[in-house]
Parts: C-alpha cells; structure tokens; sequence
C-alpha cells in the first residue's frame, strides 16, 4: 500500500517535521525545488548538458517559493530563466519570500499578468503558481490556457509543482467561479509531487492534466497520527498452502433466467479462477440445462425462488454469496432479502442494486457489514441519489467533495462496504476505511470498458470472500487483480479473457 494525502494533511505532515526540529521550512523548500529539476533532467535527459531556456511561473504562496528554488537552480546549471511573479512579495510566507529575494540577488522578477500568453523560445515552463493549496478558483484562465496550448506538439514542456494549477489536490476536480459554466487548469507534462500522492492526482480530471506523476522524498515522515487513504498495490495473502477444497470456500453465484445467464457464469468463473474452493450457480429451473451446458468445475443447483434460495443456503459450506449479474430487477427483489438473511458476506451487483432503486432505504436495511456493494456511477446515482448530486456539482471553493467523500458518505448510510467503480474506484468501509485501485497513469486499463467485465468484478470479491479474505480487503484485492488483468491481456480484451489471464497475474506477482 502506498498513501494518498490530503492538503491538510500534507501540511500537517510538513509542519509536525518542523515542529521537531529536525527540518526547517527552508530546508524543505530547497529539498523540493532540487527534486524538481532532478526529475526535470532524469523526464527529459538531453537537457542535462547545455544551455537551454526556462519560463518558472511563480504564485503567491509557497509553492512560489518552490518556483523561486527551482529558477536559482537552472540558473545555476547555466540555463536562461525567465521568472514570472503573480503577487506581492511583501506578503509572501516568510520562507517563499526568503527564496524571493534569492533569486532576486541573481535574476530579474517581472509581474504575470492574465494577459501572458506568449512563452517564447521556453523548452521548460515550470507552474509553481498554486500546487496544493488551492482553495478557490485561478483568475489566471488565459495563463492555465497557454499552458494547456503547450502541450501541442512542438511546444515547450509543462512541469507542475505538486499539481497543475487550478485543480483541487483533494478531489482531481477544477474550481470554477461561481455563475461561471467554463473551468480552467494547467495541463502539464511532467507533475512533481513530495513525500506522497495526493488524492487528487489519481482521482476525476487529475490523471488527465497531471501528465507522468514523480514522487520525490524529501525527507519527511507521516505522524503516527494520519490515517491516509491508501492505494492499492499489490494483494498479499492468496497462495494456496496443502488443504481441502472446503478450506478454500464456496462461493454461490445466483443466475438469471433463460437467454440471461452468461453474466453469471463470468462471476462464477471468476470466483473459481481467484482461489474459491468450490463454486456453485444457482438457477432457475429454466435455465439449467443452459447454465449446464458451459459449465463443467462450476457446479449447479436450482433455486426459482426465495424458498428455494432459502433451502440452498441452509448449506452452511455456501460461506460467501453473489448476486445481482443478469439476475433481473424482479428477481433480485425477490432473492436479496433471503440471501442478505442468511448472514453470509455477499456481494450485491447490477441487478441487486438497481431493484432497489426506488427504494433504497429498503435495501440499507437489509444489509449488514460483511456485504459490498459494487455501483458504478448510474447505480450510484440510484441509490444516493443525493450524494451522487452533491459530487456532481460544480465545485466552486476547495478543498473540492470527492469521490473519496461520497463513497465514505455511502458506505456510512449503507452499513457496509462500498466499491465506486470507474478508473479511480473507490472502496470504503463504514469505519472511515478507504481505499483506492487508481488504474491510472501506467496502470491505465482502458480496455475494461467492455460488457461483463463488472460480472467479473463481482464474482471475484466472491471468491475471495469465499477464501476467507475480509469484505473490505476482498473488494480491494479483486479490483487490484482486475486491472492487472486487463493489463496482463491488452487490447482485444473480452470479459471471458480476465478470469483466464488470472494465473499470469499470479505468477507474476509471486502468488
């Protein structure tokens, strides 16, 4: 696992290592701007050597100081750099403006305005204007323009300091003036961060306008204190030792009817393929003979009904429960109160949340802690209609709601695990729990945008269930194997392909 910190943490963070008197703030500030040219010349090797030509574009907090450290070391590699300012260097904090009147000693400063738009022979452009910070939204909308127009082909580089400025470091997001329908925020090339990931370069717009993301160490540490987000990396915990199969689980995967069982058959797939013991689809009677004729490890038994799925689940072997994937909204209605009464974990998809969608507090009182629910955006909105309208929103003032915000929000209201799903999925538990599969940057997956790949999602947090992982746990390792999957597979990726690239994954992950 890896943090995600918020701005307020951040500075929390920078400050207790200051209190401690081991660092001062200007010792962080050098550290920062050396970490930024570092990764300047290891992004972009050919202007280690020479003379090449800089714009460092400086806002009025210390991420300008930043800006100011970084100008005096380019100087001092023998680079042309052209610093502009936009604030008042009499109110700077103390340390930005120590680096002010640094590079003051060496170079000229000359005011920014929102009327610059010409960067000249600049192969670098550095924004150290608002980095995390950011609290309401930038005046400078034709600035955040040019530099977004750099990133056209032959234009100079972008480089931002923590976070392109004019996106909220806490959700991703771009803060727009009030009454105002257009939003402004630097693109950048390369974005150089400290000591952690913030929220936002993984969440919403963040991905897009971040470029490649650099961590740089600078020498600080988290205080036992903080409870960041964290993202995931990597799963532990899933080699097989000697055992019986019972020792594995079983996992049950409810189907719909006739002509509607192949989502199913993909969850149950993948709850066999991610370790489960033993799997079993429950079917209508009218779809047995389908079920049974593409399945053959996958075992079958019938369930019409509640009474039946009652009777099924009197098994107490039958240790996790999936539900939901081509089930029918009828149907699930039916089946979710049996299966969430028979107090198993169970995992609650597609059909088992929209069935509720016209009344979702009937579903949150059904539902207990060793549950997940797995909604993407559409089924979000149906059952948190309000919170889904809340994220929704224009943010105008920072820190910005997040996704982080309204899947912690969710699982509040729910009493169980939540998985947003999206690029940036969000699991949170009702503890305050969270969690994030960021299948971003160079673990981007786009090709899981096919039909039934969410099945598969489902069926593997079943299986892992089964296995005997915690609900939270098992809905952040399958999300995790999910996008290692598509990875692993590539372009062409059709659902049936994950559970079948699974034992790829493993091995190369050691498992």
């Amino acid at each position: 696992m890896s943090e995600l910190v918020t701005a307020a943490q951040m500075r929390a963070i920078e400050q207790a290592a200051i209190a401690s008197g081991t660092v001062t703030g200007l010792v962080l500030m050098e550290r920062a701007g050396q970490g930024v040219v570092q990764a300047i010349c290891e992004e972009w090797p050919e202007l280690t050597d020479g003379v090449h030509r800089a714009v460092v574009l400086c806002g009025p907090g210390n991420n300008g100081g930043d800006g100011f450290v970084i100008a005096r070391l380019l100087a001092a590699r023998g680079w042309s750099v052209e610093v502009l300012f936009y604030g008042d260097a009499d109110i700077l904090p103390p340390d930005a403006r120590a680096n002010y009147h640094r590079w003051a000693e060496i170079g000229m400063v000359a005011p920014l305005d929102n009327d610059w738009s010409d960067p000249g022979e600049a192969e670098v452009i550095v924004d150290a204007l608002f980095g995390t910070g950011l609290t309401r939204p930038v005046a400078l909308t034709q600035v955040l323009d040019t530099l977004a127009d750099c990133r056209d082909p032959g234009g100079a580089r972008v480089v931002a300091v923590d976070m392109p400025s004019g996106l909220c470091s806490d959700s991703g997001r771009a803060l727009t003036p009030e009454g105002s329908d257009t939003t402004a925020a630097a693109q950048a090339d390369l974005t150089v961060t400290f000591h952690a990931l913030k929220q936002g370069h993984v969440l919403a717009d963040g991905p897009a306008h971040c470029g490649r993301v650099v961590v740089q160490d600078i020498g600080i540490e988290t205080g036992a204190d903080m409870s960041p987000v964290q993202r995931v990396d990597a799963p532990g915990r899933l080699a097989k030792t000697a055992g019986h199969k019972f020792g594995y689980g079983h996992a049950l995967i409810l189907s719909g009817p006739s002509g509607k069982t192949g989502a199913a058959r993909l969850a149950a797939r993948a709850a066999l393929r991610v370790g489960a013991g033993l799997v079993t689809v429950a079917t209508p009677h009218d779809a047995l003979t389908e079920n049974a004729a593409h399945l053959t490890a996958i075992m079958l038994t019938e369930a019409d009904d509640a009474a039946a799925l009652k009777r099924v689940l009197e098994d107490t072997r039958l240790n996790a429960v999936a539900l939901g994937p081509g089930l029918g909204q009828d149907r699930a209605r039916a089946l979710v109160p049996v299966a969430l009464a028979a107090n198993r974990p169970t995992v609650l998809d597609a059909d088992a949340l929209s069935g509720f969608a016209g009344d979702p507090q009937q579903l949150f009182a059904l539902l207990h802690e060793a549950c997940v629910l797995t909604p993407h955006g559409g089924e979000f909105a149906r059952l948190f209609p309000d919170i889904a309208e809340k994220l929704a929103a224009t943010p105008t003032r920072g820190p910005a709601y997040s996704k982080v915000d309204a899947t912690r929000d969710a699982a509040t209201r729910a009493g169980c695990n939540v998985l947003y799903k999206g690029a940036d999925t969000v699991i949170a538990s009702p503890d305050g729990r969270c969690t994030i599969n960021a299948s971003v940057y160079d673990r981007a997956a786009p090709w899981l945008a096919t039909a039934g790949s969410g099945d598969v999602l489902a069926g593997l947090i079943a299986g892992l269930l089964a296995r005997g992982l915690a609900p939270h746990d098992a809905a952040q390792t399958a999300a995790f194997l999910h996008t290692e999957a598509a990875r692993s597979f590539g372009p062409g990726l059709i659902a049936e392909d994950l559970p079948e690239e699974l034992p790829k994954v493993f091995r190369s992950l050691g498992l």
